[in-house]
């Protein structure tokens, strides 16, 4: 069994993606996890040939979602938006787009968005979220695009994701094909849950297992929450466990190290990699393998 390490560009946030594709081809990584704003600064054609050009593959395109509007022009431009996102992702040859669904209405402005100050009725959020998800499947199944489900940590419910558990994800994934709907575990967002291996052999089984995504929960938590993920080894998360929990559950594919902090954004982004690749090999690959 083989695993391939990927660099997701939000771990080098503050590069061009030129950049950022040069710097994984020159560390022999196979996969790059990419973000959209860089893709748009590329352009999407132009993007898809330079990686294509290095070599490379993307793991997955970051990110859609947002889909918790309850107004009929913020459902609509949700709608645009993905689905503009699931043509880039088939474009950049990517099945994957990883989905963080949106948090309340009342909370929108936090992200620069608009919506209705008084709106904080997260279930009637999450039925939207089911909604929407309903109205984009079809679109990606025509373009083989998978929407992979990422629930975050609670921390981030109010403005970026009313799914804060693995089950939730699956419980919404539920009604639609497997190979059009998964989920991805993300370190960072779902160490800290009791029922994780048991959600994430669930996943497994059905099929739904569509990325795995590593870093670690830095403390204290920065001033800016957003900003407190960590090079694997520097927090408090159990890599050994859970990636041996994925691997048990059939994992293959590739592993993306995303992190968000800001002395990461400021160093040399070859170091950034050369970190990354040297706590892959001691932290997560030897427990994927089944070694750890």
């Amino acid at each position: 069994m083989s695993f391939h390490l990927s660099l997701n560009t939000g771990t080098t946030r503050d590069i061009t993606l030129c950049d950022a594709v040069g710097v994984t081809a020159e560390a022999g990584l196979e996969y790059i996890g990419v973000w959209r704003n860089r893709v748009a600064e590329a352009g999407l054609e132009n993007a898809a040939k330079m990686i294509a050009d290095a070599g490379l593959k993307v793991s997955s395109l970051c990110r859609g979602g947002f889909l918790t509007a309850g107004d009929e022009a913020g459902q609509k431009a949700a709608l645009e938006d993905n689905r503009a996102a699931i043509v880039e992702a088939a474009t950049l040859g990517t099945r994957e787009l990883i989905m963080v669904v949106g948090g309340l209405p009342a909370a929108a402005h936090v992200l620069g968005g608009r919506g209705d100050h008084n709106d904080k009725d997260i279930v009637g959020a999450r039925a939207r979220v089911a909604d929407r998800l309903a109205e984009l499947v079809p679109f990606a199944r025509e373009h083989n695009v998978r929407l992979v489900l990422e629930a975050l940590h609670p921390m981030y419910v109010a403005d970026r994701a009313v799914l804060s558990t693995l089950k939730q994800a699956l419980d919404l994934a539920a009604p639609h094909p497997a190979d059009t709907v998964g989920v991805v575990v993300d370190t960072f967002h779902v160490f800290w849950d009791p029922e994780l291996e048991e959600q994430i052999a669930r996943a497994g089984r059905e099929g739904r297992l569509a990325s795995y995504q590593v870093c670690d929960f830095n403390l204290p938590i920065a001033s800016d929450a957003l900003l407190s993920r960590g090079m694997m080894g520097d927090g408090i998360i159990d890599f050994a466990s859970i990636s041996s929990w994925v691997a048990a559950a059939g994992y293959t594919g590739p592993v993306e190290v995303e992190i968000f902090n800001q002395e990461v954004f400021d160093q040399d982004p070859t170091l950034t990699v050369k970190t990354m690749k040297e706590r892959w090999e001691d932290l997560v690959l030897p427990a994927l393998e089944g070694r750890g």
